[in-house]
């Protein structure tokens, strides 16, 4: 760890940060896509669970995973100083302390996973839990420095909000469950080595081993297509299972058909700037892709109560 990383460890003072500042530390932005999938997952699961312990577990689903950002930037405050990508956040820009976000990480761990297991059950705040551990602990301490299969195992953490979402309503952790953890685990390769590609300097600059660096692009653009070509069968699952229906089938088959290209897009380019551009592609309509299965299964699953909502609606203006 350099100088100025152990320094940024090491301070105590008290910063000027604002609202904002906090709410940066929580990366909002992967936050919404972990609540949607969760919700997802609550949502589809069988069994019944009252509306507001639903929006109480949702929330604490948001807020551990605001926790996990938070004490990612905390520990990768010396990274993240060195990568132009990340060098406006909150900590290397000196708006935050290292001691506030750690601080602030723990408490709303803590909070999360209380909140969680006293409104839903115990399982379900384990797993956020294990969740937040897995990726302050196993991913951001341990992997992201040490592998380039940091991304294919770390991607686990993100792969865990469906089935957390199912849990709470469940209980239990069924098939449905593990097949929506699998399509996000094997989602997550494709989906971030393609932005790798494009920052591959700036991991280089700060020692992360991410797959580009060590092993070269080349092989990063075949890994991308071959974890491509292995989620495609896992994506059909759902319809296979039968708690996917039409809706879903169809996204899921434009929805592969699309990565799948992307995939070969950029395994096949050679020049650097289409490369970049075929790797923004990847990266940007992914996440499309992977919001587009999970509102499918949501849509499925509230289609019944909305055509009873437009029914009445309609019969009431007759």
């Amino acid at each position: 760890m350099s100088e100025a990383g152990a320094d940024i460890r090491r301070e105590t003072l008290i910063s000027n940060a604002d609202p904002g500042d906090f709410l940066a530390l929580m990366k909002p932005r992967v936050m919404s896509l972990v609540v949607f999938t969760a919700l997802v997952g609550l949502m589809i699961a069988p069994g019944h669970i009252h509306p507001v312990i639903a929006a109480v577990a949702i929330f604490a689903v948001a807020v551990g995973a605001g926790a996990s950002g938070a004490l990612n930037m905390w520990y990768d405050a010396d990274i993240d100083r060195v990568m132009r990508r990340t060098a406006g956040r909150p900590i290397p820009a000196g708006r935050v302390t290292a001691g506030e976000a750690k601080a602030f990480g723990l408490i709303l761990s803590a909070m999360s996973v209380m909140v969680l297991g006293l409104a839903t059950n115990w399982l379900a705040g384990g797993l956020l839990a294990f969740t937040i551990f897995f990726y302050v602990v196993i991913y951001t301490m341990w992997l992201k420095r040490s592998t380039a299969q940091n991304i294919v195992i770390g991607g686990a953490a993100g792969a865990f909000p469906p089935m957390i979402g199912w849990v709470a309503v469940t209980g239990s952790i069924s098939l449905e469950a593990i097949i929506l953890f699998l399509i996000i685990f094997l989602w997550t390769p494709p989906h971030f080595w393609a932005l790798a590609l494009v920052k591959n300097e700036d991991y280089a600059r700060a020692g992360v081993p991410m797959l580009p660096v060590v092993s070269g692009d080349r092989t990063t653009r075949t890994q991308i297509l071959l974890y491509t070509i292995i989620l495609t069968p896992v994506v059909l699952s759902p319809y296979w299972f039968g708690f996917g229906g039409a809706l879903y089938l169809a996204s899921a088959v434009i929805g592969s058909g699309f990565m799948l290209w992307w995939a070969w897009d950029i395994f096949a380019k050679g020049d650097e700037a289409s490369d970049r551009k075929a790797c923004w592609r990847m990266f940007g309509g992914s996440i499309l892709f992977l919001f587009a299965l999970f509102a499918s299964l949501l849509i499925e699953r509230l289609s019944p109560a909305l055509f009873q909502l437009v029914s009445r609606f309609a019969g009431f203006g007759a």
